[in-house]
């Protein structure tokens, strides 16, 4: 393992990846997190019969991605980490739009 300056700490590092997954070519592929995130409420709210915000669906995939690491026998996957921070960066920044937008 690298020394532990902060520049090398392995939570910096799993910071730094998941940063270059959300601001990469998810954006391009999906759109940002706002939009997709919207279409995404939409399809739940319809399918489920309730309102689901932009944050509902940040927090839905933070649990879906802790589900599958607390499973019995579930291998130590890190980028499960990678992508809870990730949705967390994500479900921030509707948070902020949703606050100011809506």
């Amino acid at each position: 393992m690298a020394d532990n300056t902060e520049n090398t700490l392995p939570r910096v590092e799993a910071l730094r990846q998941a940063a270059a997954l959300i601001s990469g070519s998810r954006d391009t592929d999906y759109g940002g997190p706002y939009d997709n995130f919207g279409r995404i409420a939409e399809f739940w709210s319809t399918a489920f019969g309730r309102k689901f915000t932009r944050r509902d669906v940040a927090t839905a995939l933070i649990l879906v991605k802790l589900s599958r690491d607390a499973g019995e026998g579930s291998p130590y996957k890190p980028d499960t980490w990678v992508d809870i921070a990730g949705y967390a960066g994500c479900g921030y920044e509707v948070g902020l739009k949703e606050n100011t937008v809506e």
